[in-house]
């Protein structure tokens, strides 16, 4: 099991989810986060004040995932949260020693499986074939 982290833009998050569900990945957590990497800061004028914007706000996506799905979870997040800027973000990938499902006490892979996977995934299906 891995714990899979991605800092994304916020502009897209919608994506991201979109391809996560797809790829069968249906439990995430998500965070607004403000960053500091290789993006340029922004001057900006405030109240006729100049004003430096170091940090950026990002998003940040957390899911863990069984190894079958480490890799598809990798791929749906590169194809749909890379624009090619400075500033697309970062994947994080960390073993994970346990996972307990708090309510039935099930553990580590069966903790993992959502029990709503498969409405959540013809979801996804239908909304990504209904904007084409």
């Amino acid at each position: 099991m891995k714990l899979i982290t991605c800092i994304i833009r916020p502009e897209k998050l919608p994506d991201v989810k979109s391809a996560l569900f797809r790829a069968g990945i249906t439990g995430i957590t998500v965070s607004r986060v403000s960053g500091h990497g290789g993006e340029k800061e922004l001057v900006e004028i405030y109240r006729a004040s100049s004003v430096v914007l170091e940090f950026r706000e990002k998003v940040k996506v957390e899911m863990v995932c069984s190894e079958p799905f480490v890799e598809p979870c990798i791929k749906a997040i590169l194809a749909s949260a890379r624009t090619g800027d400075v500033g697309d973000g970062k994947i994080f990938v960390q073993p994970i020693e346990k996972v307990i499902r708090i309510r039935t006490g099930e553990a580590d892979n069966a903790a993992l499986t959502p029990v709503t996977a498969d409405a959540v995934q013809r979801q996804a299906l239908q909304e990504e074939f209904a904007g084409t």
